[in-house]
């Protein structure tokens, strides 16, 4: 029995002193663990993408509105006494000149009545200035020449009245303008407002739009505004009205262009389109190319922090150009991904390279 367990504790003792020995003996400096250890793979390069610096300036929005030329004055002459149409002295698309006759009516005895009239003013006068001395001589009351008087004055009054009613009969234009309607005929009976012919003023000429309430702030009285009528035909003009108050069925305010036609070549009623240039804004100005959309289905661009880190920022497009783009909701300063925006995301850590615009122009 003793030598069975000198014999096991001997291998036990054996056994514990090879394990002591394997952690005590020299090591390569871990070159045998480090040879079981897989390698390491190398850390994968950060996505490139061109950027450009947003610069924030003044810019001069251009709005653009469909509208109509109207003339700044349009009457219908009409007649103001009864009588027959006797002369009827213009026709459709004839020019006339302020105080020209367009038509005369029948004398109707009014000449008559002027001629009685004068001579009642004739006779009314020389009794006036007969009396007068005698009764700065005292011969005759002064209550004489206050009647006389008061006869003369009203003799006078019949005679301009007469004189009215004759000058009725000629129907003369208020003002310069194109004859546009004539919806009568020679012959024809009149009576007080009967409708004789149709003066429009072409010049100037007016160019009609309506803005909305979102883009009326811009619209100042005096802007400059660029006219194109539906015939080809371009013209400038300035805003001298701008409605205050706004139409209860489209929500939209009136504004007035008005535009030189002195050669009367812009016709009345004509469709056109307009482009007002709104108050300037601050702006940045990106390629067209740059704008994207956020997962959250936002208008924006894509921008690089300093770290690296891709963010988005929301904008509004103010002008809209064939290669670039006004967009206002940049910083200024803030580095604008212009290529490889749609390939990032938000919180993404990429290389930002500088933005190559002519290189990219010839490339495209």
């Amino acid at each position: 029995m003793k030598g069975s367990r000198y014999a096991a504790v001997g291998l036990v003792a054996g056994a514990a002193l090879w394990i002591f020995s394997g952690h005590l003996g020299p090591h390569g400096k871990g070159e045998s663990v480090a040879a079981n250890r897989p390698a390491e793979a190398p850390a994968a390069p950060l996505f490139r993408v061109s950027v450009m610096t947003a610069e924030v300036s003044p810019h001069v929005r251009q709005l653009y509105l469909s509208g109509r030329t109207e003339a700044e004055h349009k009457v219908m002459i009409t007649s103001r006494t009864s009588g027959l149409l006797d002369r009827l002295n213009v026709k459709r698309g004839q020019a006339v000149k302020e105080g020209e006759v367009v038509a005369v009516l029948s004398d109707e005895a009014r000449e008559a009545q002027v001629d009685q009239a004068t001579a009642l003013v004739n006779q009314r006068r020389a009794e006036l200035e007969a009396r007068r001395k005698l009764i700065e001589q005292g011969t005759l009351p002064r209550l004489d020449g206050v009647n006389l008087e008061s006869q003369f004055r009203t003799a006078a009054a019949s005679l301009a009245a007469a004189e009215a009613e004759r000058d009725r009969g000629m129907i003369r234009a208020p003002w310069a303008g194109i004859i546009t309607d004539v919806p009568t005929v020679a012959g024809q009976p009149m009576s007080p407002g009967k409708e004789i012919a149709q003066l429009v003023a072409l010049d100037p000429m007016l160019a009609i739009v309506e803005v909305s309430e979102r883009k009326l702030g811009g619209v100042k009285v005096g802007g400059m505004a660029k006219i194109k009528l539906v015939d080809g035909q371009a013209a400038k003009g300035r805003v001298r009205y701008v409605s205050k108050s706004a139409s209860a069925a489209t929500r939209t305010y009136r504004v007035e262009v008005e535009i030189d036609n002195a050669d009367n070549t812009i016709p009345d009623g004509i469709t056109c389109e307009v482009m007002l240039s709104l108050a300037p804004v601050e702006a940045v100005r990106v390629p067209r190319s740059s704008l994207t959309f956020s997962s959250a289905g936002e208008l924006g661009v894509r921008v690089v922090n300093d770290e690296g880190v891709v963010a988005f920022v929301p904008v509004q497009v103010l002008a809209d150009g064939q290669t670039q783009m006004w967009v206002d909701g940049v910083a200024a300063g803030s580095k604008v991904i212009v290529q490889g925006q749609d390939f990032v995301r938000e919180g993404q850590k990429v290389a930002p390279v500088p933005y190559q615009a002519a290189a990219a122009a010839s490339a495209g």
